[in-house]
């Protein structure tokens, strides 16, 4: 890159917009009025340094190589940075000398002297060299604790923000709709009521931090035509009301999120990227936000060149400006000349550009002591503290879905067989969007970074006294079998075979998980089903371990061997947290943000149906009923939930009721309970979930210890969208369940609502509080 600067001429000196003591919004005014239309448009843009030295890393990247210079993206200023760190490979003070390098000359070249947003991924962690990779958001939802995932945002947003990084382009709070859809992992599950606590818990961890969070993707991603990327959403307006929408608007309403990206979907024929009803009426007329929204990378030439609804990059540009869309990420395709040579309405551009500028101002980028090399303590991406988080969400994540044989925990073993694919491979423990698996694949000489034990490591370091042996067994893609007789020889001969399978996490096809990896069916990718019968048929005792950033349909193999676990991307403790659970050093406490498919069940279905989308006797020969339900996760210690009552039994539309449990632990040993509240509506003017979770926490037990948990539900938890698309609290009975998962029986109490049919909306009550209270 060429390092010349050339400074801006005329610069003025100051201005109101300099003045901290004015608000935001304000400042951001004062500098629009005094800036020419180039200076504004350019307040749109973004430009991506190095993009084309790193491989493919976002959706079709190739499709726009050759991007304009470094010096001619910053003339008259600069929206955005894209991805200083997390494009190649460097060290974390090399990083950050970089950024501030390039700040400096965006700096420099702008009259104002106004720097640019710096934005990184940051879905397991700050997307870079040398940082920690943290969990799978599908793990971070195992472990139903939104605190947990509050402290691990923090930490990254202090991370970020020691490096000069503004935004992160998290969290993903799409609500699984398909298994099979690629990005699953990173999702926190398919029920908007733990998406929408986790998602809001992640945003306001990041925030605190001063780095604005990122929803994605507005909206309806997730719900893509047979679980391909970026097709059409087959979605109603209820379903889009009622589950997709529900995590972005407590985000928005309650965590004040800074920014929200266009999903590349089309809803009914309207793409995201152009939707005003979706942009503006709904997210800011109707919820309020304040914040900018971003393009989804090439979201806004995608409405010209993949969903024909432009005739041209310049009249993508004003559909998306038009919609709603402030800023292009990640290079300046659209909103920069073509702008200018084809004119855009000043209202518009004015709009945008006062929305990006008071988000600098909030970010302090307008302030007169701002300076770009201010940021000089040293970095240190995987510090104590964000590997004891890793190594707590991972354990905490890890669901013990089967021990029926109560082979777990391991004890007095003598000699192990661990099999599979995922046994000595640490790129199987990390998600998508980790620097190991979405940029190092293209440096493939530069070492990991990080230290993260495979698996096969973690339990020779569990089992010290043990003979570890070890067989591949296959790939986790491919048809290659050649190993498979080499598995069974070792199970066969061990005391005790770990046969560890799953996915390895990449991008486009180039993984079996991970964005553009979608599949067809649920089986295990590659001949890894072979593998598990023949293992699982020849060994004396077995443990089936799943590693996986999707469910898959593991039922019969389950039934087969002596216990099953499930892990979500663990992260680099990830290894370490599946062997304490192996062992018995973990307790396990994970519950299922997905359900574990059953051997026949068709694709789409969540546990999240009415009556006939679950099983239906002389309905359809198709059985959708999982393997394991939703919530679902054992421990080795036992609880029991008793006595299950409320404070009344009856309620106004506009009421509140109380409903207690008691919590037990009948085992052993000390353990967490995961209870969980669900609501199921009888009778009502559409039809409803069987089951929806309203409420849940963990309650940390010593063994024959009981306390009781109080589920303060306000009558608004039951809201619905209507025939007439209007939210409504109608009366009624409802029936209140607290159980262990969404497939157990658990304990129930009625409460009738009264009154006239009630309308809400945003202001609404969205979460139900929960105390944990002795005996």
């Amino acid at each position: 890159m060429d390092a010349t600067v050339t400074i801006s001429e005329e610069r003025p000196t100051t201005g109101l917009w300099h003045d901290p003591a004015l608000p935001a919004s304000d400042r951001a005014r004062a500098l629009l009025g005094a800036m020419t239309t180039a200076e504004k448009i350019a307040q749109l843009g973004s430009t991506w340094p190095g993009h084309d030295a790193g491989g493919d890393v976002a959706p079709m990247q190739d499709t726009f190589r050759g991007a304009e210079r470094f010096e001619d993206a910053i003339v008259d200023g600069l929206g955005h940075l894209t991805r200083v760190f997390g494009t190649a490979p460097l060290a974390p003070e090399a990083g950050r000398e970089r950024l501030a390098a390039m700040q400096e000359r965006v700096v420099a070249a702008n009259r104002f002297g106004i720097p640019a947003i710096a934005h990184e991924e940051c879905l397991t962690g700050l997307n870079a060299w040398q940082a920690t990779v943290y969990p799978t958001p599908l793990a971070w939802a195992a472990t139903f604790d939104p605190g947990l995932t509050q402290r691990m945002a923090a930490a990254i947003g202090s991370d970020m923000a020691a490096v000069g990084v503004h935004q992160g382009l998290s969290p993903v709070v799409d609500v699984v709709r398909d298994y099979r859809w690629g990005r699953v992992e990173e999702t926190l599950g398919e029920d908007p009521y733990l998406v929408s606590e986790l998602g809001l818990a992640y945003v306001q961890g990041l925030q605190s931090a001063g780095v604005v969070a990122t929803l994605k993707h507005f909206a309806g991603y997730s719900a893509s035509r047979a679980a391909r990327n970026h097709a059409p959403a087959a979605l109603g307006p209820r379903e889009l009301a009622d589950i997709v929408l529900v995590p972005f608007e407590k985000a928005v309403v309650k965590g004040r999120v800074g920014s929200v990206m266009n999903a590349y979907n089309d809803i009914d024929g309207v793409p995201c990227g152009a939707d005003e009803h979706l942009l503006t009426q709904l997210l800011r007329d109707t919820w309020g936000f304040e914040g900018t929204v971003v393009s989804d990378y090439w979201a806004i030439a995608f409405l010209a060149t993949l969903h024909h609804v432009a005739a041209d990059i310049p009249d993508a540009a004003r559909a998306a400006l038009r919609a709603g869309i402030d800023v292009e990420l990640p290079h300046t395709t659209a909103y920069g000349q073509a702008l200018m040579d084809h004119g855009v309405p000043m209202d518009l551009l004015d709009r945008a550009a006062l929305r990006v500028l008071t988000q600098k101002a909030q970010l302090g980028l307008l302030d007169p002591d701002w300076r770009p090399g201010q940021y000089t303590a040293p970095a240190d991406f995987d510090s104590p503290r964000n590997r004891g988080i890793a190594r707590t969400l991972a354990e905490e994540s890890v669901v013990l879905l089967d021990n029926a044989s109560d082979l777990l925990p391991l004890t007095g073993t003598h000699s192990v067989a661990v099999v599979g694919p995922a046994a000595d491979d640490a790129n199987c423990l990390f998600g998508c969007y980790s620097f190991p698996n979405h940029v190092l694949p293209h440096h493939p000489t530069t070492p990991m970074g990080i230290e993260a034990p495979t698996v096969l490591d973690a339990v020779r370091r569990e089992f010290p006294d043990a003979v570890v042996h070890h067989e591949t067994g296959c790939q986790v893609t491919g048809d290659d079998r050649g190993g498979i007789e080499a598995a069974v020889e070792a199970a066969t001969a061990a005391d005790v075979t770990i046969l560890v399978v799953g996915d390895r996490s990449g991008l486009f096809g180039h993984g079996s998980s991970g964005e553009g990896c979608d599949v067809g069916d649920l089986t295990l990718p590659g001949v890894q089903d072979e593998l598990v019968e023949a293992v699982l048929g020849a060994a004396r005792r077995a443990v089936l371990v799943v590693v996986s950033g999707r469910p898959y349909a593991i039922g019969r193999h389950a039934r087969a061997a002596d216990a099953t676990v499930q892990a979500f991307f663990p992260g680099e403790e990830g290894a370490a947290a599946v062997a304490g659970v192996l062992s018995g050093r973990v307790n396990p406490s994970g519950r299922l943000p997905v359900q574990i498919p059953g051997d026949t069940a068709g694709q789409p279905g969540t546990y999240l149906a009415p009556p006939l989308a679950l099983k239906s006797d002389g309905v359809s020969n198709i059985d959708p009923t999982p393997a394991f339900p939703f919530g679902h996760g054992l421990s080795y210690t036992s609880f029991a939930i008793e006595d299950v009552r409320a404070d009344t039994d009856t309620i106004a539309v506009d009421g509140a009721v109380t409903v207690r449990a008691t919590i037990s632990n009948t085992g052993s040993r000390e353990g967490t309970s995961v209870p969980q509240l669900y609501l199921t509506d009888p009778v009502a003017s559409v039809t409803r979930p069987v089951r929806q979770l309203i409420g849940f926490t963990r309650v940390e037990l010593a063994a024959g210890e009981t306390r009781t948990v109080e589920f303060d539900v306000h009558a608004d938890m039951a809201a619905f969208t209507g025939r007439d698309l209007r939210r409504r609290v109608e009366p009624g009975r409802l029936v209140l369940t607290v159980a262990q998962s969404a497939g157990d029986r658990g304990q129930s109490v009625e409460v009738e609502l009264r009154g006239e049919t009630r309308f809400v909306d945003h202001t609404r009550t969205m979460t139900t509080a929960v105390a944990i209270l002795r005996g």
